[in-house]
Order: structure tokens, then sequence, then C-alpha cells
């Protein structure tokens, strides 16, 4: 028997949609149905794009492309000109064009001063850490740093993995640090057991051992982890059936998040985890709603997703709860 409920829609704080630049991986329109199909209303797309969104135009053409499809972007901007210099953009003027937040995405921002006026800026970073601990430990090092100077910095770590950055993490919240971070479903699904020759469990940072997975768990009941993104992050099947060392970092997890965390959570902490704390993070108002079979039940094939990614490490799983697109 059926049980439909209605639900506050679901909002990924942590999508690439590759466009503009990569539009053969995905495109705005691929990636917003796919996340459609997920039951999300909104999403946060990265700005490792080509261009990069690094200036209002590149924000603009984001936005004005979305509103084709009845569905909400927030868009990320970067901290730095192009990713990979030392020069900060200028926050005020993308974060009027349309920008919620600004990070470097996979070039993440190692150098401790300009880090620390990225910080003075008072805005949401969303902090890529490609070397894990060691970068959550200098950076909340660094938040608290700027915070003492009587800055009110806003700093989320994105896809944490290891048992050793939630430790970090828990700690910084126990002194009181006004932090945040998110996990991804691959992590808490997931180990480096599963991973195979090929690609398709290959993500940076790359899956962890059991008691990471056991960890991220226990973080995202007793609360260090305050949300769940899934760091959709397509490309073409040849990129990622490639032997493991050749292939791509990135998996895709639109359409999957839900039933994923929904399984692992139940239902008020998947909406605490997918929908009311990513809007309590960007500090938003999204009255947005999906509906939601709960019990229904289905076999995942990425081959039917609406991304152009068909390659998935889900593929096969049997999930429970189904969105309900009208």
């Amino acid at each position: 028997m059926a049980q439909v409920v209605e639900i506050a829609g679901l909002i990924d704080l942590h999508v690439h949609l590759r466009e503009p630049g990569f539009e053969y991986k995905e495109t705005i329109e691929t990636g917003l149905k796919a996340a459609k199909k997920g039951g999300f209303c909104a999403v946060c797309p990265m700005p490792n794009t080509n261009p990069a969104a690094d200036n209002k135009e590149v924000i603009k053409f984001i936005l004005n492309k979305a509103k084709n499809y009845n569905f909400d972007i927030y868009p990320i901007a970067a901290i730095t000109k192009n990713l990979n210099s030392l020069e900060l953009v200028n926050f005020k003027e993308l974060k009027n064009a349309g920008a919620v937040g600004f990070s470097n995405d996979g070039l993440p921002l190692e150098d401790k001063e300009t880090f620390i006026e990225a910080l003075k800026q008072e805005e949401l970073i969303l902090s890529h850490c490609e070397y894990e601990t060691k970068e959550i430990d200098t950076q909340i090092s660094l938040f608290e740093f700027v915070c003492k100077k009587g800055y009110n910095p806003r700093l989320h770590f994105c896809h944490v993995s290891k048992k050793e950055s939630i430790d970090l993490i828990r700690k910084a919240k126990n002194k009181g640090l006004k932090i945040s971070a998110e996990t991804a479903p691959h992590y808490f699904t997931f180990t480096k057991d599963n991973v195979c020759n090929n690609g398709i469990f290959k993500m940076n940072p790359p899956l962890g051992g059991e008691k990471d997975k056991e960890s991220i768990i226990e973080a995202l009941f007793d609360n260090t982890i305050d949300c769940i993104a899934t760091d959709h992050a397509p490309h073409s099947t040849k990129e990622k059936l490639k032997p493991y060392l050749e292939a791509p970092n990135g998996i895709i997890g639109l359409e999957t998040a839900f039933s994923l965390t929904y399984e692992l959570l139940g239902l008020e902490k998947t909406l605490e985890k997918l929908a009311y704390n990513p809007r309590k993070i960007l500090r938003i108002k999204n009255d947005k709603k999906v509906k939601i079979d709960l019990d229904k039940t289905y076999i995942y094939n990425a081959q039917d997703s609406y991304s152009k990614c068909k390659v998935s490490c889900y593929s096969g799983m049997e999930l429970k709860g189904r969105i309900i697109n009208e």
C-alpha cells in the first residue's frame, strides 16, 4: 500500500552541472532534470566551469539558463580568480549577481593569508578539502583566528569522509565554533573495499575504511555533520569506465540521495539533513514541496538517469522511497 507524503523540497549544497564549458558531461538542463527526479527543488552548482564562475557574467548565465526549467539554483562562485590564483574575486559584485557562497572547488585554497582574507568577507565559504584532514585542521585554526579578530566568518566543510576529520569538526563544535559540514551518500554506503578496476567508485576524497563509514554514520546522528550533499559530479561513460588510475574523480547522486539517506536515517532525520539544514546554512527561504511514496521500492539503473552520465556505483541496488513528479 502506498504511503504518499508531502515533504519540504530537498536542497543540494554541492553539485557540478558542468555548464558552461563541459556540456558533454552534463548540462544545466540534464542536471536539473536529475535533481527534480530525486526530489530536489534547488541545487548549488560549483564554480569549476569553463570559464570559471569568478565573474558576474557566468553567474548570470547560470541563473538565466535555469529560469527555463522552473527550478531554483543558488550558484557558488569562485573564491579566487580562475580558481587557481591568490587574487580574491569581487565578493560583493558576485553576491549581488546571485551567488550564495564561495568555493575554490577541487583546487583548494591552501595559502593561509588569502584564506584569512576570504573568511573576513563574512560570506559563506564552502571548503573542498582535497587533502582532507590536514586542511580541515588548518582551516579550523584560521577560522578561530578570524573570529578572535572580531569578524563573523562562515565556513562549511564539503564532502567529509574520514574519521579523523570528523573528530576535528566535533572538537571545534564543542568549543563553540560556528562551522558546518556535509558528507555524501557514497561515504556512508560504501568503503574502499568496493573499489574496482575502473572509475565507477572513484571520487575525491576517496572512499575510506569501515571505521570511517561508521564514524560518518555516528556523526550524522549526533549532528557533527549538519547535512548531506550529493557532490553530483558527472562524466562521460567512456571516462568513468577507464582503468581506475586514469579515470576522473566524481560520481552521480541526485536521483538516489533521498532513498539512501531515508534507509539509514528515517524520514525526520533525512529531512533535517537534506532539506532543513541546507536552508539554514544558505540562509534562504524556500517553501517548495515535493511528494514521495515512502513505501515504493525500485531497482536503480543509471541507464535510465536523466543525467548525461549513465554510470553509477548505485546501479542494481534496490532502493526505497520514490519521488512523485507530477
